[in-house]
């Protein structure tokens, strides 16, 4: 398709710009599948940052599955240039979790976020050792694998099940949530990390988990999931409740309900 990307998209450029991620997505997943637990090829970009074959072969697809649609692309190991003004922009993870990909663990996928003025407008994130296709836009309810998915009810902090992650370098940063962790452990009925930020909001959005929260976060590891979380009638922000842009790299998003406690409690740390 041919879309005018300097304007404000309409619902039926992304409609059809879903349709094509969503292709995408399942065509980059099936390359990664076929290196899943088969002694993958591991580099490292830092000390605890892996970057696999995967991540490039799956990245190299993508580009060239998303050139014809003229919109600006940003992947994680290649790079890109982000669109300014009201011009929309892919932010794409070819895999999301590599660390876990690497040792044979299944929570790993491919996200495809589109993010215009600062707000993500679509997102589709394929997770294929779980079989789990999430897929939607900001303005309408996400689906899960063709079932179309909400936020969780839960009304409070202490009956919620929450996720978070750590970043890169909390060997040698003071800035690594552990603090927070530790806080909102004691506060909450429990506290997954599994590994993957475009996972952990996809299971917001879904109404598996009631919260999340992360710091030192790219734009293509989230913006994906935000779209969907607010889709499904969550919230997202940033952890002063400012709206929350992919690129400022750190997001809360909840069901709505538990929101503000959630963000007192990581105020208190």
């Amino acid at each position: 398709m041919s879309t005018a990307p300097s304007t404000t998209l309409s619902s039926h450029d992304l409609e059809d710009l879903l349709t094509i991620a969503t292709t995408a997505a399942k065509q980059a997943a099936e390359i990664l599948s076929g290196g899943f637990r088969k002694h993958p090829k591991v580099f490292h970009k830092g000390r605890v940052d892996l970057v696999t074959e995967f991540d490039r072969e799956s990245e190299r697809f993508l580009r060239e599955a998303l050139a014809p649609t003229g919109i600006s692309f940003v992947g994680e190991e290649l790079g890109g240039e982000r669109a300014t003004g009201d011009r929309p922009t892919w932010y794409v993870d070819p895999l999301d979790g590599t660390t876990n990909f690497a040792h044979g663990h299944p929570f790993f996928c491919v996200s495809i976020g589109l993010v215009q003025n600062g707000i993500a407008r679509l997102g589709v994130v394929d997770a294929p050792a779980l079989g789990v296709v999430w897929r939607g836009l900001d303005g309408r309810a996400p689906e899960r694998n063709g079932v179309t998915c909400s936020v969780s009810d839960t009304l409070s902090l202490g009956d919620s099940l929450l996720a978070t992650g750590f970043p890169y370098d909390r060997q040698t940063s003071s800035d690594n949530n552990f603090d927070a962790f530790v806080a909102i452990k004691k506060k909450a009925q429990a506290v997954r990390r599994c590994g993957s930020a475009a996972m952990d909001l996809c299971l917001v959005a879904d109404g598996t988990y009631d919260g999340y929260w992360e710091r030192k976060l790219k734009p293509w590891d989230i913006a994906a999931g935000m779209a969907l979380v607010t889709g499904a009638g969550g919230r997202t922000s940033t952890f002063h409740d400012h709206p929350c842009d992919p690129a400022i790299g750190h997001v809360v998003a909840t069901n709505g309900r538990i929101h503000g406690e959630l963000l007192a409690a990581l105020a208190a740390t």
